[in-house]
């Protein structure tokens, strides 16, 4: 059996069909469905359990399980309740890895790239400890991550005992299908879709730093697809471990992603540039690239997908589709 946490989320849920359709069944996630329609992210899968955080301990003692893969976390990049993200991002992730520690079960674990802050640092996944310190989140969740990473690399630094095979990932841009819930935190491509189906302008914003144009604010943007491509192989690699980027190490801009989605429904462009609310243009990234020579390094040959055809799926097989999850 393997448990995945935060399994009916965005990048969880895609993970479960994966494995269910490479023949697991025996799948048990540990997530909080709520009142709105995250239910349907599972709505097409099998699962051998489904439990409550508040019930996770309980329900690993004396368990034996395949592997951990734990991508339950409070994700939102403006959450505000120190208390509530340490404990749902760090105090639940330490416990999950010292139960792994303990059972000898492989460890997969999510990091971010809201580790490296504003970037001035570059975006280079050395998980010493020296060049962890150097980092600086920008944000809460960010910082929630970084001190689960470093003290992961302590332990690795120290010699301490971790599980047999272990992985924190860092992911960059992450859009596709089943993200509908995230709310404020969706990726802006399925946020605008509607505006993209009809005569109305899509909104981006514009740029308040010098030899940036509007609407040329980068990022990695990588399809969930090639995420859990990632995972896949983590899984079937028990000799490689370590904390690795997880992006396609090519920044496009948010112009372009809508271009691509104009393009996959075979409309003329139509955008528009608003200004960036005051309280945003701070703490605004608008640059981020991974650096993927690491997980190259480690053996991972999977490629990863073109931002014009991730698109084009997104839209053509979820998006504009009557049933729009997996």
């Amino acid at each position: 059996m393997l448990l995945v946490t935060g399994g009916a989320g965005f990048i969880g849920s895609n993970v479960v069909a994966a494995l269910n359709d490479a023949g697991r069944a025996d799948v048990a996630v540990c997530d909080v469905l709520g009142n709105g329609s995250k239910w349907r992210n599972l709505a097409k899968r099998q699962l051998a359990d489904f439990l409550p955080p508040a019930e996770l301990q309980a329900w690993l003692a004396g368990r034996k399980l395949d592997a951990v893969i734990h991508l339950g976390a409070i994700s939102e990049t403006t959450a505000t309740d120190g208390d509530l993200v340490m404990e749902a991002n760090f105090r639940s992730s330490l416990r999950l890895l010292d139960w792994c520690t303990a059972a000898g079960v492989p460890f997969i674990y999510a990091s971010s790239a809201a580790t490296y802050g504003n970037g001035e640092n570059g975006f280079e996944d050395d998980w010493s400890l020296p060049a962890l310190k150097q980092l600086r989140p920008m944000n809460l969740y960010g910082w929630s991550k970084k001190l689960f990473d470093l003290l992961v690399a302590e332990r690795v630094a120290k010699g301490d005992k971790l599980p047999p095979h272990w992985a924190g990932l860092r992911f960059f841009n992450v859009f596709g299908p089943n993200e509908y819930h995230k709310g404020a935190m969706i990726n802006v491509l399925a946020k605008r879709f509607d505006d993209l189906k009809t005569a109305r302008p899509v909104q981006l914003f514009k740029s308040h730093r010098d030899g940036i144009a509007d609407g040329d604010q980068r990022r990695d943007f990588i399809y969930v697809d090639d995420v859990v491509r990632v995972i896949m192989w983590l899984l079937a690699s028990p000799k490689v471990s370590g904390i690795f980027n997880v992006g396609t190490g090519k920044a496009r801009s948010f112009r372009e992603l809508m271009l691509a989605g104009y393009a996959a429904l075979g409309k003329q462009p139509n955008i528009e540039y608003v200004d960036m609310p005051g309280e945003l243009r701070g703490s605004y990234q608008y640059f981020t690239e991974a650096k993927t020579e690491r997980l190259r390094a480690a053996g991972y040959n999977g490629g990863f997908t073109s931002l014009e055809d991730a698109v084009k799926s997104y839209v053509c097989d979820f998006l504009d589709r009557p049933d729009p999850y997996r």
